[in-house]
């Protein structure tokens, strides 16, 4: 079915692929890597694909805007309606280490919201996409959240330290917890019913999450702060204090567990 991104779709989908292929190089090969700051690694790959992405995304268009983790921000962005926001590798750490938990992330954002959008980790051959009021899929599969509302039993891509530290446990009865580095991967996978939410409870930049925004929302997802308010993008400062997804019917369980939350400054 044709719909008003499809163009931009479409490349999304061809550049986010070819990049996965060079993701795949370096992750089997020699890789380079060092840190931007303590604690803040970097890899060769991540420099090369978002190279190899902003240099034909923006060939097609332009007059579009781009933010992305390994470009420097040029706040001309925040004149534009439209702005691709990448995230060559969600995940660097895991890809350094050889972990096949990182993926590639690209949306599109139209007046602040997400329209295309393309999550993809090319050693598992997972390619999550969505566009606008026309599903999410993941290789081709629809995709639907999961239906429960309630938090007992449930599988959480979060720190169940977090949840003992503030007496969490005890309202989620049964709750699974496990981590993957990509918060990028998690999300898409709350929207593919393998985990039932993921909770950041740390700042998180909108070239993390924007992509997987949509997929998870197309899917019949959720993604807010920790205090329930939408995560809108192409801001002045382009990050989020906490970034909660789940299933619909999920979400307002994880927002009264969340009600005396103070995210860190």
């Amino acid at each position: 079915m044709s719909h008003r991104f499809e163009e931009e779709q479409a490349e999304l989908v061809r550049s986010v692929r070819e990049a996965g292929r060079i993701a795949l190089e370096y992750f089997h090969g020699e890789l380079k890597s060092w840190e931007k700051k303590p604690g803040d690694p970097v890899s060769e790959a991540d420099l090369a694909i978002d190279t190899y992405l902003r240099e034909h995304l923006l060939t097609t268009h332009p007059d579009y805007g781009w933010l992305s983790e390994e470009t420097a921000d040029d706040k001309d962005r925040l004149g534009k309606s439209r702005v691709w926001i990448v995230d060559p590798i969600d995940g660097t750490r895991s890809f350094i280490a050889g972990k096949p938990e990182f993926t590639v992330s690209a949306a599109l954002v139209e007046d602040g919201h997400p329209v295309c959008a393309v999550v993809f980790n090319p050693v598992t051959e997972e390619f999550f996409e969505a566009a606008l009021r026309q599903g999410s899929y993941l290789n081709g599969k629809k995709l639907d959240c999961s239906p429960g509302d309630s938090l007992d039993g449930t599988k959480l891509l979060a720190s169940r330290k977090a949840f003992e530290w503030h007496n969490w446990l005890e309202d989620a009865p049964g709750a699974d917890f496990s981590h993957i580095n990509s918060i990028a991967y998690r999300m898409v996978l709350v929207a593919a019913q393998k985990y039932d939410a993921s909770l950041s409870l740390s700042a998180k930049s909108e070239w993390d999450v924007a992509a997987a925004d949509l997929i998870l929302s197309e899917a019949g997802g959720v993604s807010t702060t920790s205090k329930g308010k939408p995560l809108l993008y192409n801001r002045e400062n382009p990050t989020h204090d906490t970034v909660i997804s789940s299933g619909e019917a999920l979400h307002p369980a994880l927002m009264d567990l969340l009600t005396d939350f103070v995210p860190k400054s």
